[in-house]
């Protein structure tokens, strides 16, 4: 029997996948307190991942001017990421769901799979404008379920001060062999390779997908001989020197200070790095990730996505749609991705920044090779696989095991 958009069952599945499921883009950590939604009162609640944001910020500001445009009054709320996809689980059981809510892409297919979302066919959301890569994270079952209002993903920051005096032009670092001849260089010389983050966490997979998904591998085949050439690629570069022990522990952030030390050539890292590599005091530059034989590999996608919740009241949807398409416009884009440290979704306000501000332009690079890491319509089987994946890179990185063992083992268990 198909239920309307304001009766749908909350599944258990999805309801698991989410209380594991965790992000690793950088987001900033807070807390926020829920909102009763005002039915009929002409308030309508928005809840967001961005509580760094308060009442006086160009957010807010556009929150209520969007408010404005639409006739109603907006109530928001800023939730730490970690918590908003609970929270939003807990609102639908109880029936009090906010009308616009926006959240990390990796958790949309799994609240959509909950039976909380609406599809964009429903609330009438135009995604045409959005980059297909990007909007790909919020599908599921072949229907979609929000727009991206930005997106971060991961590429290579090198030191120009170390290439240069260990005699290594970036333009040469093209493929996985001329990446490892630049780190066997740098390292002859004195200085570090490379540095990034492998820790037991969805951030180590988050960091090692980008060399998967280059060589060709799936998240279907986690044991494929494109994956084992991937790990095999890290492992060495442990085994050379080229990067530190380090990596089986860092984050993110800490692998990150270890580039910011001026030791290093190369560090991958996010968009979401821009505001520190200008205070390292070293000239540095941006080199998206290459694949094995050269081009750009798929980085997995951070940012989130506009969506709409299901309501018992669905006259609500109309009013929702508004407010959506108002934070997503690309009118309002360019100003809310600046805030955000995020590239656009859209190409043509990817082409605005990169005008404003060269730097950038790697960046969109990255972004338009990117990939969501619940494409290919994995959905809530993404967190499991996930898990497998970076315990996989922990087994063949520490030593434990070969990479072709410890992918063999992963892919046995992700099933």
């Amino acid at each position: 029997m198909n239920r309307s958009p304001g009766h749908r069952r909350l599944t258990a599945a999805a309801l698991t996948a989410l209380a594991v499921t965790v992000t690793a883009t950088a987001c900033s950590s807070g807390s926020g307190s829920t909102g009763t939604k005002g039915a009929g009162t002409g308030t309508y609640t928005i809840w967001d991942p961005y509580p760094q944001f308060d009442k006086t910020s160009a957010w807010a500001r556009l929150l209520d001017q969007c408010g404005t445009k639409a006739g109603v009054k907006v109530k928001r709320t800023g939730f730490d990421t970690s918590d908003l996809g609970n929270k939003t689980l807990l609102a639908a059981q109880q029936g009090n769901s906010p009308d616009v809510l926006i959240v990390d892409n990796p958790v949309v297919s799994t609240l959509a799979e909950a039976g909380v979302l609406t599809t964009t066919d429903e609330n009438k959301l135009d995604t045409s404008k959005a980059d297909p890569n990007l909007l790909a994270a919020g599908q599921s079952g072949g229907k979609t379920y929000g727009t991206p209002i930005g997106a971060n993903t991961l590429a290579l920051y090198y030191n120009k001060d170390v290439l240069k005096k260990a005699g290594v032009d970036i333009a040469s670092v093209r493929d996985w062999s001329t990446l490892t001849a630049a780190l066997a260089k740098v390292t002859k010389a004195g200085k570090k390779g490379i540095t990034f983050s492998a820790i037991g966490t969805e951030e180590g997979s988050f960091q090692f997908l980008p060399w998967f998904w280059g060589a060709g591998a799936k998240l279907t085949a986690l044991d494929s001989a494109q994956g084992v050439s991937a790990l095999t690629l890290w492992k060495d570069w442990l085994k050379n020197g080229y990067a530190p022990n380090s990596v089986l522990n860092n984050t993110q952030t800490t692998s990150w200070q270890e580039f910011a030390s001026g030791d290093y050539a190369f560090s991958e890292n996010g968009t979401w790095q821009l505001a520190n590599a200008k205070k390292t005091g070293f000239d540095y530059g941006v080199l998206p990730i290459p694949g094995p034989d050269g081009g750009n590999a798929p980085a997995p996608t951070g940012g989130e996505f506009v969506t709409i919740p299901v309501q018992k009241d669905t006259a609500r949807y109309a009013t929702s749609q508004q407010l959506a398409t108002c934070l997503t416009s690309t009118a309002n884009l360019y100003t809310t991705d600046t805030t955000l440290s995020y590239v656009a979704p859209t190409g043509e306000v990817q082409d605005k920044q990169v005008a404003a501000s060269a730097e950038l332009k790697p960046w969109v690079a990255a972004v338009r090779s990117a990939k969501g890491r619940t494409s290919d319509d994995l959905g809530t089987k993404y967190p499991k696989i996930s898990e497998q994946l970076w315990k996989a890179v922990q087994s063949a990185l520490s030593g434990s095991t070969s990479p072709k063992d410890a992918l063999t083992s992963a892919q046995a268990a992700a099933r």
